[in-house]
């Protein structure tokens, strides 16, 4: 038996569950620990709303900081960390150095927690991000992925920047 799936009403929403994926009884609005929550009056099973993570590298070399180009919204043609989201079950350092792989072409090692930022900044987004520092230990320098340029900036001359977490991160470092 199929059960129905989340409708997304508005997406600057949560989704709105209607129906239980364990038993596909009809869901209520409970009050769980002082927070509303979808829950199954038959099975009890009780939706929570998980946080999305991304991790980010920051990678320095000769006093510039690596950037990539996004090429999709939010923020098209601006430029931001290496990053994107951890999957299910994958270890944020992993995300974090996969996704400097995809964006960039580079090999990299973490080598330090930079930052860990939350707040969400668009439907899309991450609630939290991940910083970690990073070394390069081996590939070239191309763009991938969801990036069309990527390339080393000086802190003193900064492209125009996509991301909250970005510039709070680069901010510092001023």
């Amino acid at each position: 038996m199929a059960f129905p799936k989340a409708v997304v009403v508005n997406h600057h929403e949560r989704p709105v569950i209607r129906f239980c994926p364990m038993c596909g009884s009809a869901v209520e609005e409970k009050t769980i620990y002082g927070e509303l929550h979808p829950a199954c009056p038959n099975c009890h099973w009780v939706h929570y709303e998980d946080p999305k993570v991304a991790a980010a590298v920051l990678i320095q070399q000769n006093g510039s900081v690596l950037l990539t180009r996004r090429i999709f919204e939010p923020h098209k043609g601006a430029w931001t960390l290496p990053a994107g989201f951890v999957n299910a079950y994958e270890d944020p350092q992993d995300a974090a150095i996969r996704e400097c792989l995809e964006e960039t072409g580079l090999i990299v090692k973490i080598t330090g927690l930079v930052d860990v930022i939350g707040g969400r900044e668009h439907h899309r987004g991450a609630d939290m991000v991940i910083v970690y520092r990073a070394e390069v230990t081996g590939g070239l320098l191309k763009a991938g992925d969801d990036a069309d340029e990527a390339a080393y900036f000086p802190l003193s001359d900064l492209p125009p920047l996509a991301f909250q977490a970005t510039k709070k991160v680069l901010g510092k470092m001023d």
